[in-house]
Order: C-alpha cells, then sequence, then structure tokens
C-alpha cells in the first residue's frame, strides 16, 4: 500500500518538473537545431543556456554545447533533448520562448524574453529591469 506520504512527494517531484520545464519554451527549429548539434559528439549531453554581462545593452545570451550537469544547473528536457540552465541565468530567462533562425545573412539560436526592457541596434545584448 502507497502511503499519503508518498503520494504527497510524488505529485511534489511532479510539480517541481513542470516548473523547470515552464523556465523556457524551446521551439521545434530549436530543438531539431539542438539535436543535430548534439548527434555529432557522443560526450555532449546537451546544450547549456547561460546570461553574460557584455554588449551595449548590459548583458548577453549565451549557448553552448556542454559535456555536464553542474551543481545547480536546472535542466530543460524536451524530447530527450537537455537544455541546461545556468543557476544565475534562471531568473533572466523566465518565461522566456528559445528558437533557432536562418536568414540570408544570419543563423543562430534566438530569445524572445518578455524579461527584456531593452535591446541594443543589432541585437545581440539585452537588459531588464
Amino acid at each position: 500500500m502507497v502511503s499519503r506520504q508518498d503520494d504527497r512527494g510524488s505529485e511534489i517531484r511532479t510539480r517541481i518538473d513542470m516548473m523547470k520545464n515552464s523556465i523556457v519554451t524551446i521551439t521545434d527549429n530549436a530543438l531539431q537545431r539542438a539535436k543535430s548539434l548534439l548527434n555529432n559528439d557522443s560526450e555532449l549531453i546537451g546544450l547549456r543556456i547561460s546570461v553574460a554581462q557584455g554588449g551595449c545593452s548590459g548583458m548577453t545570451y549565451e549557448v553552448a554545447l556542454s559535456k555536464e550537469i553542474k551543481e545547480g544547473d536546472e535542466v530543460v528536457n524536451k524530447d530527450g533533448i537537455k537544455f541546461i540552465i545556468d543557476p544565475g541565468a534562471i531568473m533572466f530567462l523566465l518565461g522566456s520562448t528559445i528558437d533557432w533562425k536562418e536568414e540570408k545573412f544570419k543563423q543562430g539560436f534566438t530569445f524572445q524574453n518578455p524579461n527584456e526592457t531593452a535591446r541594443c541596434g543589432c541585437g545581440e545584448s539585452f537588459s531588464t529591469s
């Protein structure tokens, strides 16, 4: 027989997992690009998403291939692909959508972030309030 305590613990874990997966939304284009990048090296386990100081508006998004999950990282799983969110970036990324776009002269991961209050003219950096 499963105790009420076990049921409650399972429910809490499920809610925590749902919250982690709602830190960011991953589009199908971003997912497909991540899969193609990660398929090239069996040591890679996911894409690391972080925010760094830089650019003319103050902060930049960074996406890198990752071979490890560090203490404090949050992992968003989508179709077996791990998007590893740096702990320092979580508050900046809440509610963001990560996409992959290919244009005539530019390609890369893009971020639609409801927390942005400004973005530089070239679109490479942003700020929040």
